[in-house]
């Protein structure tokens, strides 16, 4: 099976916690360390299988084969998509029912990612994930005083909408924003826009 490695934690000597975002579902696994097990991070999209023991409560991850993407040697995108991807860890860890929706969405994001600004393509894929959610918020009435947002828009965590004024962020153009929430599109913002945004999709999903 497939899936993107969104977390790892060190244990005794150089044995892993791996969580693994697969097509259907969040697996968490130990690896143990060998010297021929080759190098695996948070980001990485691997095939593997899975072993239970009768012995641990927790399963073996074995046979890992890292399936590199073509940009995986340059390291700013890399550091980027580290960060994405160790938003959905803290994200989806509580969840019982994942369903294939978040593994498409990284696995549609890896593919563009150096096509262009991959900050672009991240706030993309969080405005379709807020939509999957039910938490996009498209009616522009401020969060914290409740009156219509006349002019550009400010946005907080999870993209709520506010007054410039009320939350003392950058603004966002309404016709960018607006581009953004209905065709899940970028073309109208511009480049400090895009890095507000990506700013606010850090502090979480």
């Amino acid at each position: 099976m497939q899936g993107f490695i969104i977390n790892l934690n060190r244990v005794k000597d150089e044995d892993l916690i791996v969580n693994i975002l697969s097509q259907n579902s969040l697996d968490t696994l130990y690896r143990f360390y060998g010297a021929r097990h080759g190098v695996i991070n948070i980001g990485f999209k691997i095939d593997y299988e899975i072993e239970n023991s009768a012995k641990s409560t927790i399963s073996r991850l074995k046979d890992v084969i890292h399936i590199g993407y073509p940009w995986i040697n340059d390291y700013a995108l890399l550091r980027l998509w580290q960060d994405f991807l160790g938003l959905f860890y803290r994200h989806l860890k509580d969840s019982e029912d994942i369903g294939s929706f978040y593994f498409n969405l990284i696995h549609q994001a890896s593919q563009n990612w150096d096509r262009q600004n991959p900050k672009r393509i991240a706030v993309e894929a969080y405005v379709k994930l807020l939509e999957h959610e039910g938490r996009l918020h498209t009616d522009m009435h401020c969060f914290l005083c409740s009156k219509k947002i006349d002019e550009d828009v400010s946005l907080l965590r999870a993209y709520l909408p506010t007054h410039e004024q009320c939350s003392h962020t950058l603004p966002i153009n309404k016709k960018g924003l607006k581009e953004l929430f209905e065709n899940k599109s970028s073309l109208f913002l511009g480049n400090k826009e895009v890095d507000r945004l990506w700013n606010v999709l850090l502090e979480g999903l």
